[in-house]
């Protein structure tokens, strides 16, 4: 899609996937182009910050007939694994690109985010931002023990789409987020539940391994014993066992699939394994978010449903069928992420915010 109309001003937005990389053009008014580039599986990598001239290369390429009659005015890139740190819209510093760099951090491709985003704010002359990474850690005293003194509880959350929806549900609420409290259920390939209060991400289950409901992909909280035992086996690696426990579990190892439409599918052609299967993560996801709600006290603005799941009505129902009680029920699917760093990005040019400095 391209702009034939006067010039208009727009932000890049970039968020780097494992094999592909979504990026769109993004005005105040709302999204002008929306792509994805898809990238050859033997080009890439094993590191993914060693990536970054492979898919510079490629959408910049792609990227140039979108630019006529737009203004560039910020990029903004999905944020990687850094240090925890409070929610915000954070400016791309040497000290942020030199800690994605770093031998250490821990290898995904979001890390890609902040460095397309600094290319192309040196190409236009523009600022570059990231909006609330992954490791957004907002967690008051209390979440943090696990009952092991050696085992403290992280947060990791899908925290860009949660604290987008939270802005989003208090706009449509008449309501300010810093006297707000929801509960959010961020429903996709992994789970995330979260305690948000006055905006701040107070609680939420580790969508990546270890706690909260199964996923289409992941494993939730899983009984002690028999996964020591396990671990001791001599049957599976240590990478074989995290990566079962990522990418392998769930609806995925009880019905051989991580799409729920096909699942959804299966059930109502009789199939009852995957009946149950659904059933469970149902009833899993619901328990939780009855758990959020406990850390809130009962006080809730509402509860919120998003992620990919969320667009299908068939599993919202079944939630809502649990959750009920605890009052209104708001329904904001998709994962948003595009949409969730524009705004970001332009609540900082706009001067609706200040943008953070990472050290």
């Amino acid at each position: 899609m391209t702009l034939s109309t006067s010039s208009i001003d727009v932000v890049i937005v970039i968020n780097p996937g494992s094999t592909s990389t979504k990026y769109a053009l993004w005005s105040r008014a709302g999204g002008v182009a929306e792509r994805t580039v898809r990238h050859e599986a033997d080009r890439l990598a094993a590191r993914a910050i060693e990536q970054f001239e492979y898919r510079r290369a490629l959408i910049d390429a792609d990227l140039a007939p979108l630019l006529s009659g737009v203004r560039v005015v910020g990029s903004v890139g999905r944020g990687g694994l850094l240090k925890p740190l409070p929610g915000g819209v954070y400016k791309v510093s040497e000290a942020m690109l030199a800690a994605l760099q770093a031998p250490e951090t821990s290898n995904h491709a979001s890390n890609l985010g902040a460095l397309l985003a600094d290319h192309y704010a040196r190409r236009f002359g523009v600022g570059a931002f990231i909006v609330d990474p992954v490791t957004v850690d907002e967690f008051h005293d209390l979440a943090r023990l696990s009952g092991v003194v050696w085992c403290e509880r992280k947060s990791r959350s899908h925290a860009l789409n949660i604290k987008a929806v939270v802005r989003r549900a208090c706009r449509n609420l008449g309501i300010e987020v810093r006297e707000s409290r929801f509960v959010v259920a961020h429903l996709g390939g992994g789970i995330s539940i979260a305690a948000v209060k006055g905006g701040r991400l107070i609680d939420a289950n580790d969508a990546l391994h270890g706690m909260g409901p199964y996923s289409p992909e992941r494993a939730g909280a899983l009984p002690i014993g028999p996964l020591i035992e396990h671990c001791f086996s001599g049957v599976v690696s240590k990478k074989e066992l995290l990566d079962e426990l990522a990418r392998r579990s769930g609806l995925t190892a009880y019905t051989g699939t991580s799409d729920a439409r096909e699942v959804l599918g299966r059930i109502a052609d009789g199939d009852t394994g995957a009946d149950l299967a659904l059933r469970g993560m149902v009833y899993q996801i619901a328990k939780e978010i009855g758990a959020y709600a406990t850390v809130l006290k009962g006080e809730l603005d509402a509860v919120i449903l998003t992620g990919g799941l969320a667009h299908s009505n068939e599993i919202v129902e079944m939630v809502r069928s649990y959750i009920i009680f605890l009052g209104r029920v708001i329904v904001l699917p998709g994962e948003g992420e595009l949409e969730a760093l524009a705004e970001g990005a332009f609540r900082v040019l706009d001067g609706e915010e200040s943008a953070l400095e990472y050290h």
